[in-house]
């Protein structure tokens, strides 16, 4: 027997409306990943006890590292990987690639996505304003603010993005093994700035959180936006449901 619920609740989970379920569930995973940022965020204006375990790793993982030169070569390497240059390199070539009649849409998600990326990272920067980690051996520099972690944040949107773009053009049996790398990339390129002793733990956490909420809502905004006219076709030949 159907449930007799109200037209907005009926709207919403039904997926051939155009804010239907996917929108919906998209923006309850913001939210899921918003709210751990928000705390974090005040842990770390409020100096809470997260940040006295912060200085900790950070002094543990200096200790650790800075008598080992080959360690800390391949660490620099896979944080050049999301640099900024590195990363808008990486999306113009995604872009030529998939540039074509038909595809204009998935260029322009990925190009405003990682530029809308970055101007958030920015903005939350300057909003807390923490300073870089000091610890006992620096073997790394880095300029800006410390909380998020821009590689982190960076790195989770812009590869999360190119996962999303190609996704439809990967044959199935390659879909998984992408998913992995991708999650491995960016795990590793979060480790590496945590590793080089120029970001606290809460800041690469901060910033894996921050992206994956950003890409969550950009992709619910391309989903709608990328199946606009198709949705708005099936409304039209479907009768008004109201009793």
């Amino acid at each position: 027997m159907a449930l007799d619920l109200p037209r907005v609740v009926r709207t919403r989970l039904d997926p051939a409306e155009r804010y239907g379920l996917r929108l919906t569930l998209l923006a309850v995973a913001v939210l899921v990943v918003a709210i751990p940022f928000a705390y974090l965020t005040f842990e770390v204006l409020g100096a809470g006890p997260l940040t006295r375990l912060d200085g900790r790793v950070a002094n543990e993982l200096n200790s650790w590292v800075h008598h080992r030169p080959g360690v800390l070569r391949m660490l620099e390497w896979v944080s050049l990987l999301a640099k900024p240059i590195t990363l808008w390199i990486v999306v113009a070539v995604a872009v030529g690639f998939l540039w074509r009649p038909g595809r204009h849409r998935i260029c322009i998600f990925l190009v405003v996505t990682s530029l809308g990326g970055g101007i958030i990272d920015t903005l939350a920067k300057a909003a807390v304003d923490r300073p870089r980690p000091v610890v006992d051996h620096p073997i790394a520099t880095a300029f800006g603010k410390s909380f998020p972690s821009g590689h982190a944040m960076g790195a989770t949107v812009v590869y999360g993005a190119l996962l999303v773009a190609f996704w439809a053009v990967l044959h199935p049996r390659w879909r998984g093994p992408a998913l992995v790398a991708t999650i491995a990339l960016v795990l590793a390129v979060g480790s590496s700035r945590l590793l080089l002793g120029v970001h606290f733990l809460t800041d690469v956490v901060g910033g894996f959180l921050l992206g994956l909420a950003w890409l969550s809502g950009s992709v619910a905004v391309f989903e709608t936006w990328r199946r606009d006219r198709a949705v708005e076709a099936v409304v039209t030949d479907v009768p008004d449901r109201e009793p």
